[in-house]
């Protein structure tokens, strides 16, 4: 319920928010002064159904995704020892978090690897891959579902879908304001809406994204150090800093789609400069640092 109010109560700061910051600029007032107003209300309310809407839409059907993309195969019935221990780990560490079970799954990789997803605590997925279970112990492998759990705990995709809308919502709201601004004061058209509009607001899209990536990546970056720290509170300290150095001697995991790189253990490694901004994971060095720390 808290989260549901906090997605109304953005999304009503958002229209109101930007409506009040356009009107004290007078942005509003010189946009009609060159031959055409902009509805301002309509377009928040248009930016806000798609720019939630999709991120909402996307986080609805994760599990479905999830298991189709990389063909995770749910344990219903354990076959093996290894099948047992991993769904009465995740029992136990759910049961400790205070969520409902998660559904259990492996996929076939020979990468080193584990994500959580779901639409809510109470209907998630934690799935690992073949890689992660023949290199990794079964005291690694622990705190690694650990990490996966406290990210369900926390509501990290719930968060991070919420923030996504946010931003999405932005990147359509101002998109669509330059287009305006630029064809009605540039290139003086004062019907409709001629090429200058479309051309700069797919500009605009395209640059405002890249920034607004920016932000989502770092909120991404601080859930799994958050998520470090729970597994050290479920797993213990060592068995979450072991591994975090086993995974740190492996190469870097690029098994999961792009749409859902976030929610693994480990993400692309990026060679650092600008490119560090829009990792989706810490480095492995600086994650061991925070928990030797903590």
């Amino acid at each position: 319920m808290k989260r549901i109010l906090l997605f109304l109560g953005t999304n009503i700061a958002i229209i109101v928010v930007l409506g009040t910051v356009l009107r004290l600029l007078g942005v509003d007032r010189l946009l009609e002064e060159q031959g055409g107003g902009l509805n301002y209300q309509a377009l928040l309310i248009f930016a806000a159904v798609f720019g939630m809407g999709g991120s909402f839409l996307s986080l609805a059907i994760s599990k479905w995704m999830a298991k189709r993309m990389m063909g995770v195969r749910i344990i219903e019935q354990p076959r093996s020892a290894v099948e047992q221990w991993l769904v009465e780990t995740v029992r136990r560490q759910a049961r400790e978090a205070g969520i409902g079970m998660p559904e259990v799954g492996i996929y076939d990789s020979p990468q080193v690897n584990a994500f959580a997803t779901g639409m809510s605590r109470n209907n998630a997925l934690v799935a690992v891959s073949s890689g992660l279970l023949q290199t990794m112990s079964r005291d690694e492998a622990e705190a690694v579902l650990a990490h996966e759990v406290t990210h369900i705990q926390n509501g990290d995709m719930v968060t991070l879908a919420l923030i996504q809308g946010v931003v999405n919502t932005f990147v359509i709201f101002f998109a669509r304001v330059i287009g305006h601004f630029v064809d009605r004061v540039i290139f003086k058209n004062e019907r409709g809406h001629g090429i200058g509009f479309w051309v700069t607001t797919i500009v605009a899209e395209i640059l405002l994204a890249v920034l607004a990536s920016i932000i989502v990546m770092w909120f991404s970056r601080q859930r799994e150090f958050r998520a470090d720290a729970g597994a050290a509170r479920l797993a213990g300290r060592q068995k979450m800093i072991a591994a975090l150095q086993r995974l740190g001697g492996t190469p870097p995991a690029e098994d999961l789609p792009d749409q859902m790189e976030a929610f693994g253990i480990s993400g692309k490694i990026a060679s650092g400069g600008f490119k560090r901004l829009f990792m989706s994971h810490p480095p492995i060095e600086e994650r061991i640092a925070a928990l030797r720390g903590g």
